[in-house]
């Protein structure tokens, strides 16, 4: 199939004219994309593969089984790929910057904006994000473990993983609960075909590859080494959502535990502030580990925001560049696919995990929050609306309860 809408493409424009068509497509789907990175999958599915035609059925499926597996924001990853499909590596630079632009810019403004009304986070509407947050993540581990966790089986590694990580919240904890779940996915799960052989092309050698493998766990491990011998805060803060963004399997809501761990453990942020910032995070579309653009804010204004969220993008365009070359060699083992179904599995335990503690326990404060939140859930997986009207609809909600 060398004739593959991809293939024609990269040979029909310059390099740079590419690059600016993929930034524009990832901008249009960075302003409309809500919904969390499920949903995000399915509008990168109808912009690039229906829309587009930028590559086809196989290829995009063969995409998000890819990035499901690698650390970080899967939909993310997936318009990186996209990206450096279509434009090479400054490709994957401008669907990232595309589709990642306009949440942070808003979370950023969100961050300082509440910084400056100094003293707001008592107020109503601000506790209504919050208890938004509840229902959000609850639909997003009703949904996962219905696709995720269909048996006894991973149901079990799923409950198991949600207790180790409540019993240990920590990064170790949580690569404990996905390390066991491999495992036992690798003994005891059936192998799960991820699809045909995809003949997308990517323009990135075994090399290009290798070296950014070696950049990333050079980082990884050098990082923590570094921070112990300067004093640099910056270092800090790099290192600490550089490590969050490579540890976190699942991306989406289960990052929340880590980063909660860092900024709110360190005393960075407050927990008041984490759980706000988290709720304003469900009204704007995008990838959630933007939130980290509004953590960075919190800390130390504009230059905190681009340096978090630097920090804790980084492992996911080295990892999506690593993995490109070899993918397709390593997805057709069966013992890869029986460990990748016990990752999934942990992955739903760590969302459950993170339902209730930061987010449950931060919001859910009265009768009248969990009848707000209840009606939130019910609007989202029921009634359809979609997450920026429940979100206004909840922090109004919660506003006009607070008065009396």
């Amino acid at each position: 199939m060398n004739n593959s809408p991809i293939n024609k493409s990269a040979g029909s424009s310059s390099a740079g004219n590419a690059s600016l068509e993929v930034f524009a497509a990832a901008l249009r789907l960075g302003v409309t994309s809500f919904g969390g990175p499920i949903a995000h999958l399915g509008y990168f599915r109808e912009e690039y593969v229906v829309r587009r035609n930028w590559l086809d059925e196989r290829g995009y499926a063969d995409l998000v089984a890819l990035c499901q597996f690698l650390p970080g924001p899967a939909s993310s990853q997936v318009g990186m790929a996209v990206g450096i499909a279509r434009a090479g590596l400054p490709g994957a630079l401008a669907a990232w910057l595309g589709f990642t632009l306009p949440s942070a810019l808003a979370l950023v403004l969100f961050a300082l904006g509440v910084d400056a009304l100094g003293g707001a986070t008592a107020t109503g509407w601000l506790h209504g994000l919050k208890v938004v947050a509840v229902a959000v993540v609850a639909q997003a581990v009703w949904g996962m473990a219905k696709g995720l966790c269909p048996d006894r089986e991973r149901a079990t590694i799923a409950i198991l993983a949600a207790l180790t990580t409540l019993a240990w919240p920590s990064a170790a904890g949580q690569l404990l609960a996905i390390g066991a779940a491999g495992v036992v996915g690798w003994w005891r799960l059936p192998p799960t075909a991820l699809g045909m052989e995809s003949h997308t092309g990517f323009r990135i050698s075994k090399a290009v590859g290798t070296t950014a493998w070696i950049i990333f766990f050079v980082l990884l491990s050098g990082l923590p080494v570094a921070r112990q011998l300067t004093t640099s805060p910056a270092l800090d803060i790099f290192d600490s959502f550089f490590r969050v963004g490579s540890l976190v399997f699942g991306g989406g809501h289960v990052v929340l535990p880590l980063l909660q761990a860092e900024v709110v453990g360190s005393g960075w942020v407050t927990n008041e502030q984490f759980i706000a910032g988290y709720g304003a995070a469900q009204a704007v579309p995008g990838p959630l580990f933007t939130f980290s653009a509004y953590l960075g804010a919190v800390m130390n204004g504009w230059s905190g925001a681009l340096l978090a969220l630097l920090a804790i993008f980084a492992p996911s365009f080295l990892l999506i560049v690593g993995a490109l070359p070899f993918w397709d060699s390593l997805r057709g083992k069966s013992s890869f696919q029986s460990m990748l179904s016990g990752i999934n599995a942990a992955v739903v335990g760590l969302l459950l995990a993170a339902l209730y503690r930061p987010i449950w326990t931060s919001a859910i404060l009265s009768s009248g929050d969990f009848a707000l939140s209840l009606s939130a859930f019910g609007l989202l997986t029921y009634w359809q609306w979609p997450p920026w009207l429940v979100v206004i609809f909840t922090a109004v909600a919660a506003e006009i309860l607070a008065r009396f």
